[in-house]
C-alpha cells in the first residue's frame, strides 16, 4: 500500500533526499568507575556524559573537535582533540583531572609542526600514552605534517613510532596488558588502501618491531575503534551500510567484529546503523559494551570481561 512512486507534478522527476547538515557524530566512549560514560560528538564539537541513570548532559561544550577518549590509571580523562567535522579543532592531546577540572596539554606539536587530527588513544601500565594521528577530512590545505603516524607520549618525551608507508592511515589502537603488543587499525578508504589490523612488538624504549598482519577487511569499510577483552580478543567497530566512495564495498557488515589474537573472526554483533565508530567496556565487571554509531549510543551485555587499565578489576 505504501510502496508508491514520487508524487507526480509535486516534485521534479528523480527527486532524492540529500543530507543538509550533520549535527551529531558520536565517537570515543570511555567509562569511569563513578558509573559515568564519556563520549564525543565531533560534529557538535562537545564531549557528552551519561550518568548511571542514563541521563545525558554536556561535559565540555567546546571540545576542540575531540574524537577518541580513554582513562589513564589515575582516572584522568585523555582526549584526542582533532581537526575534522568543521572549524575549532585544536589538534592536540589533553588530559583532564575530573576532580579539579584542570586541563593539561600533553602535546600539540611534533618537531615544530601541528598534528593532523589526533584520533584515538590508549594507555599502558607504564603510563605511556599511545595515539594515532590520521586525517580523514576533505580539506587538507591546513595540514603541516607530511605523514599520518602513531606516536607515544612517555613523560615529556614524544616519539613517532610508526608512519607511512609502513601503515597507510592509522585509526584505532590497543595495547596488551603486558605492554608487549600494540594493535593498530589501518583504515585507508582509497583505491588500494589498507583495511587491516596490524600487530607490533613493543620494546622497553617504546620502539616497535615485528609488524605482522592480524586481519584484513578486504575492500569493505575496515575497523575504526577497538578494545581488548580479558582473553586477548579484539573487539572492533567496523562496517558500513552504504558505500561512501567507488573504492569501498558493503561486504563488511556493520557491527562489532570479534577477532582472536591469531586473526580468526570469532563472530559479529550486528548493529543496524550506517557507521559504527568506537566502543568501550564498562560496568563493575567490565561486561557491558557501549558502542558509538553515528548518531546513536548502543549497549550490549557480554559474557566476558573487557580489559581495563582503569578501573582495574581483579
Amino acid at each position: 500500500m505504501f510502496d508508491v512512486d514520487l508524487p507526480e507534478g509535486l516534485v521534479p522527476p528523480g527527486t532524492k533526499a540529500r543530507t543538509a547538515a550533520g549535527v551529531c557524530f558520536l565517537e570515543g566512549p570511555a567509562w569511569h568507575e563513578s558509573g559515568d560514560l564519556y563520549f564525543s560528538d565531533i560534529a557538535g564539537n562537545r564531549i557528552l556524559r551519561m550518568d548511571p541513570e542514563g541521563i545525558v548532559s554536556v561535559f565540555r561544550a567546546d571540545s576542540g573537535r575531540t574524537n577518541g577518549n580513554t582513562f589513564d590509571a589515575q582516572g584522568r580523562l585523555i582526549s584526542c582533540e582533532g581537526a575534522e567535522f568543521g572549524k575549532g579543532g585544536r589538534r592536540r592531546m589533553v588530559r583532564t583531572d575530573l576532580e579539579t577540572g584542570e586541563v593539561q596539554v600533553l602535546t600539540d606539536r611534533f618537531e615544530g609542526k601541528r598534528y593532523n587530527a589526533p584520533n584515538d588513544a590508549c594507555v599502558d601500565r607504564r603510563g605511556r600514552i599511545w595515539f594515532t594521528d590520521p586525517y580523514y577530512w576533505i580539506d587538507r590545505d591546513s595540514l603541516e605534517m607530511g605523514h599520518e603516524s602513531v606516536y607515544c607520549i612517555d613523560g615529556r618525551d614524544v616519539r613517532r613510532v610508526v608512519s607511512q608507508p609502513d601503515i597507510g592511515r592509522p585509526n584505532g589502537l590497543a595495547i596488551t596488558p603486558d605492554d608487549k603488543t600494540l594493535y593498530v587499525i589501518d583504515s585507508h578508504p582509497v583505491e588500494g588502501g589498507n583495511r587491516k589490523i596490524w600487530a607490533f612488538d613493543v620494546a622497553d624504549d617504546a620502539t616497535l618491531s615485528g609488524q605482522r598482519l592480524v586481519f584484513d577487511f578486504g575492500r569493505g569499510r575496515g575497523g575504526d575503534g577497538m578494545r581488548l577483552d580479558r582473553q586477548g580478543n579484539l573487539w572492533v567497530a567496523a562496517g558500513v551500510l552504504k558505500s561512501r566512495n567507488p573504492h569501498e564495498t558493503t561486504e563488511v557488515k556493520t557491527g562489532v567484529h570479534v577477532i582472536s589474537p591469531a586473526g580468526k573472526l570469532l563472530g559479529r554483533i550486528p548493529i543496524s546503523e550506517d557507521v559504527i565508530t568506537n566502543l568501550t567496556f564498562a560496568g563493575p565487571e567490565m561486561k557491558t559494551l557501549y558502542v558509538t554509531a553515528g548518531k546513536t549510543l548502543f549497549r550490549i551485555e557480554t559474557s566476558v570481561s573487557g580489559y581495563s587499565l582503569y578501573p582495574a578489576i581483579a
